[in-house]
């Protein structure tokens, strides 16, 4: 019997193919989150002609969204456990006051419910955050 050796070659072709589909996958993937990474709380903050609070001071910032949802400093927060959250972030940041931004749609009594907490957690300085108003050409 006469056995014929086989010689194996290496392949050295790629599958684009395979190689395209996963890379336009994980494009279409960072294309849909990208905007939802950099949006955070929409707030569109009530127009004032007072100074306008600095970003950057230090203090635990309370955001109520327009559809009411209660953030403490961008992390989501229930009423239910408002209190023990906003203490633990004070406690976090080492301080004693707090500032609230509303969005200016949000219904009266829902600002006014958070403070009343704020306010009998003992929290005496609490910042209402407003947007600078635009002068407008026209007076």
């Amino acid at each position: 019997m006469h056995h014929r050796r086989r010689a194996y070659r290496a392949v050295a072709d790629i599958n684009i193919a395979n190689l395209v589909d996963v890379v336009l996958v994980l494009l279409i993937i960072f294309m849909i989150s990208a905007p939802l990474l950099q949006s955070g709380i929409e707030v569109d903050l009530p127009k004032t002609k007072a100074a306008v609070l600095d970003e950057e001071a230090a203090g635990v910032v309370v955001t109520i969204d327009a559809k009411g949802g209660i953030y403490i400093d961008d992390v989501w927060a229930r009423l239910d456990n408002f209190e023990s959250a906003l203490d633990r972030e004070m406690r976090a940041k080492n301080t004693s006051s707090v500032y609230l931004r509303g969005d200016s749609t949000i219904a009266y009594g829902t600002a006014i419910q958070v403070i009343a907490r704020m306010k009998e957690m003992g929290i005496e300085a609490i910042g209402l955050v407003t947007a600078l108003e635009q002068k407008s050409g026209k007076q």
